[in-house]
């Protein structure tokens, strides 16, 4: 039976004992978490306006609204990459990948795949949405659709309509809807037109792993959270929220058929849409800076995160 002191003296040595077996446990997964996701030599940041953090301080790029705070950046801290090249630019279609972007015949950005090198060893892509609509004001053309139909139309889905080909049918007596363009766009337009993105990125730099991004949730699945809280109707807002689930579905699927990383957005911020208590992606009139239907600082760390994520 041990004495007091030296019984003392055995529980000292064991905690000692336990206290560095706990340290060198926890350095060996600290290593193998850094190993995991080793510091990026040159990583390039490509994509559209959810990429950029438009309108989130502290704004660069002109009319592109680069934000200092966009996801892009934040991985890039977080990793604590060697070169971090950000040519993520608002309005950017698919096209704008390989040709320079204009605005009102205003050159406002490069070919964002001048950025990549063979050097190259991440890239994230966030693109596809502006694509959804036929004009150049992209996604900011289906906004002003819907909010325009809903002054006139503020019980129906005057929006769907517009898209859908919503007609009323005198044969049956009821509305009936014809092809849906939105729908048709994601499955021959801009799925086939992201796969070669993707293969372009491969070829440019061989040795980067390329993440796709998805969008997150800028609307709720369920529109009547959105009365009094958007001028948009509950039929549009569910409407929409259905084509931007397509969208984000095209994305993960062409992604897995192109060597990327499909990055998923929506569901960590679910619950954070334009109609929340606590928005992370603003509405029509933002109450923290950022474009309207767009990611606000908290939207686009959101967003870092599963990136992040996805890494590991």
């Amino acid at each position: 039976m041990l004495r007091p002191a030296r019984k003392s003296r055995h529980l000292r040595n064991s905690t000692a004992l336990a206290a560095v077996a706990l340290g060198a446990a926890l350095a060996l997964t600290s290593t193998t978490a850094q190993a995991a996701t080793p510091a990026p030599k040159h990583y390039v940041a490509l994509g559209d306006s959810y990429a950029a953090g438009a309108g989130v301080p502290g704004q660069s790029a002109g009319l592109c609204l680069r934000s200092d705070r966009n996801y892009g950046h934040l991985v890039a801290g977080a990793l604590k990459a060697g070169t971090y090249t950000d040519v993520t630019c608002s309005a950017a279609k698919i096209k704008a990948m390989t040709q320079p972007q204009y605005d009102a015949f205003i050159r406002v950005n490069d070919p964002q795949f001048d950025a990549l090198t063979a050097d190259t060893d991440l890239v994230t892509l966030g693109i596809g949405g502006n694509d959804l609509a036929a004009s150049d004001l992209g996604l900011g053309e289906l906004v002003a659709t819907c909010i325009a139909g809903a002054v006139v139309n503020p019980l129906g889905t005057p929006c769907k309509d517009v898209y859908h080909h919503g007609y009323w049918d005198w044969s049956t007596w009821s509305w009936r809807y014809g092809n849906d363009d939105l729908a048709e766009r994601i499955g021959s337009t801009i799925t086939p037109q992201i796969a070669t993105t993707l293969r372009q990125i491969h070829a440019k730099a061989p040795n980067a792993k390329v993440l796709l991004v998805g969008y997150p949730s800028v609307l709720p699945a369920d529109g009547s959270t959105c009365v009094l809280r958007q001028p948009v109707t509950p039929g549009d807002v569910e409407y929409m929220y259905g084509v931007l689930t397509k969208l984000n579905a095209a994305l993960r699927s062409t992604a897995a058929a192109n060597g990327a990383t499909y990055v998923d957005t929506a569901t960590p911020t679910v619950g954070h849409d334009v109609c929340s208590d606590d928005r992370w992606i603003e509405g029509a009139l933002p109450g923290s800076p950022a474009v309207p239907f767009h990611p606000n600082a908290t939207g686009e760390k959101a967003m870092a995160d599963a990136v992040l994520a996805a890494l590991r």
